[in-house]
């Protein structure tokens, strides 16, 4: 791991969203770096500070009294003084639970339905993930191209026999992305794709990987890790376009890599 991907993930390690793992590398990382140890340690004692700052908000008593008094009184029975004081009681614990039956029943198909959706979209997600993580690992010096070229006929046959599938090339340097090469890189666990664009100061990396599927989808974005990642499916083919650039410029790009991908003009 290097600092990029340090400073990336140490906010998930204060706010405790990362897995054992990735913890583990990031503490490594900062054991042997003064940098990411120093920032790692500020990070902390905000923490530690905020939690310690006594923000909390106590509501006072007389509030709980003022909602006790403006909670309607329990119905009176007719049917004698035992049947009078053990009726309301009757009716509260009939109430509560009754209440507690059908909130139990509400949350478990609540909990089987946010199950049956991670369960769905955990592989998409991991794999989103995966190549943000990837695209991490580029920006280290060295890791960005194996083929370093703006041809769009010199990238495409350099991943000939590497992949089952070479993924298109497009040159999209008259509409402002330049094309600087393309190397191979892993994502779930097998080889994949990266042709590799930049944008003023910013690079993009887009991901591509053979599919059983033929279905289209349509281009979708979203933010991890401070990343912007618009990911679509075509022609057997699935895309992850990955970048710190403008969620708008980032869409562009998607859009006009497409737009070649219609007229033809790729490599």
């Amino acid at each position: 791991m290097n600092c990029a991907e340090c400073q990336v993930l140490i906010h998930a390690l204060i706010d405790g969203e990362l897995d054992a793992g990735h913890a583990s590398d990031v503490e490594a990382h900062a054991a042997t770096c003064p940098g990411c140890a120093g920032e790692l340690e500020a990070f902390r004692a905000m923490r530690d500070a905020l939690a310690g700052a006594g923000l909390r908000e106590v509501a006072p008593a007389r509030l709980r009294a003022r909602i006790e008094a403006a909670l309607p009184a329990a119905p009176a029975r007719t049917a004698g003084r035992l049947a009078s004081s053990l009726a309301p009681r009757f009716a509260s614990w009939r109430t509560f639970f009754s209440g507690l039956t059908l909130g139990t029943a509400l949350s478990a198909a609540v909990a089987a339905t946010i199950v049956v959706a991670v369960i769905r979209n955990d592989p998409d997600q991991r794999i989103a993930d995966e190549v943000v993580s990837a695209h991490v690992r580029s920006l280290q010096a060295g890791h960005l191209t194996d083929v370093l070229t703006s041809d769009q006929h010199t990238v495409k046959p350099w991943f000939n026999g590497k992949l089952d599938v070479a993924p298109p090339v497009v040159d999209l340097t008259a509409q402002g992305f330049t094309l600087i090469g393309g190397r191979l890189d892993y994502v779930d666990a097998r080889p994949i794709g990266a042709i590799v664009y930049r944008r003023r100061q910013h690079v993009i990396n887009l991901f591509v990987a053979q599919t059983a599927s033929t279905e289209r989808k349509a281009a979708k974005i979203e933010t991890i890790q401070g990343f912007n990642i618009r990911r679509w499916s075509e022609r057997g083919l699935n895309y992850w376009a990955v970048s710190d650039l403008a969620a708008d410029e980032l869409a562009e790009f998607g859009d006009k890599f497409e737009a070649a991908m219609r007229t033809g003009t790729v490599g």
